[in-house]
């Protein structure tokens, strides 16, 4: 009777990792089909050049001035914090510029801009998506002959990442500039100064690097999104339900990719 018990306990125990395991593994064998079918579509025509603007318009144009003040405060916040922990600790903040700005070219501007736009594009994308599923407009387009990845998430893929790279140079532009203003105001460092210091920190590279994340980033938001609102279930609660998961899967993506990129880029150096 024990070892019945015991048996009865572990079984309770094991049952519920193994229905995690179970879905773990479809999820990502689903995921794996869709991103396929999305590259299947990037090469497969028509291409529509309308949808595209207008997605490139609700994803640069309107988050543009979001990400800017954003992004402008953490660039001042990063500069504030690296000279106070220089002084306390050096007792000199010579090298705060240099390295404020590469670390604004090389993570902030990039992951700031990307998480933000997780939260509203992302989010904003898999409510579509998903509210198109429940209301069956997904199935009206295969009813009318028309791929719904190729018209529906190949245009939101491609301004993703062209816009992503457009929002992540501009970023880096506004941070530096932001940075160099607090750099001449409060530390007593001219722009010139600044710049010097920044010209010996920071390669080419490593702008070429930073819009590389942005592209990477921008490719991970949409697909993400567009996966989890394509598989949302056919409710009010399945929407929200979708558009949380999404948020949260891509936040976590970027940030998982952020490590990768930074760890391979280290071998161009």
């Amino acid at each position: 009777m024990k070892s019945a018990s015991v048996n009865s306990s572990e079984i309770r125990l094991i049952s519920p990792l193994g229905r995690l395991t179970l879905s773990t593994l479809r999820q990502g064998q689903n995921f794996l089909d869709f991103f396929a079918e999305t590259m299947a579509s990037l090469i497969k025509p028509p291409f529509f050049f309308h949808e595209f603007i207008k997605q490139l318009h609700f994803i640069a144009n309107e988050s543009l001035f979001i990400i800017l003040i954003s992004v402008c405060f953490a660039a001042m916040v990063t500069l504030l914090e690296s000279s106070f922990h220089m002084k306390l600790v050096i007792q000199n903040d010579s090298l705060v510029p240099g390295f404020a700005a590469l670390l604004i070219i090389r993570e902030l501007g990039a992951v700031v801009t990307a998480l933000l736009l997780v939260s509203r594009v992302g989010a904003g994308i898999a409510a579509e998506i998903s509210t198109m599923k429940t209301t069956e407009q997904i199935d009206a387009f295969r009813m009318l002959g028309l791929d719904p990845i190729v018209f529906l998430v190949k245009p939101r893929l491609l301004a993703s990442v062209f816009g992503t790279v457009l929002l992540v140079g501009a970023a880096n532009v506004v941070c530096i500039f932001c940075a160099m203003m607090i750099s001449d105001s409060l530390l007593g460092q001219p722009p010139a100064q600044f710049l010097a210091a920044m010209n010996r920190f920071i390669d080419f590279q490593d702008l070429l690097f930073s819009l590389v994340k942005g592209a990477c980033f921008g490719f991970v938001i949409p697909i993400v999104a567009c996966y989890f609102g394509f598989g949302c279930k056919d409710s009010s609660e399945g929407v929200g339900q979708a558009t949380t998961t999404s948020v949260v899967a891509a936040s976590i993506a970027i940030i998982f990719l952020d490590f990768i990129l930074s760890y391979i880029f280290t071998y161009f150096y």
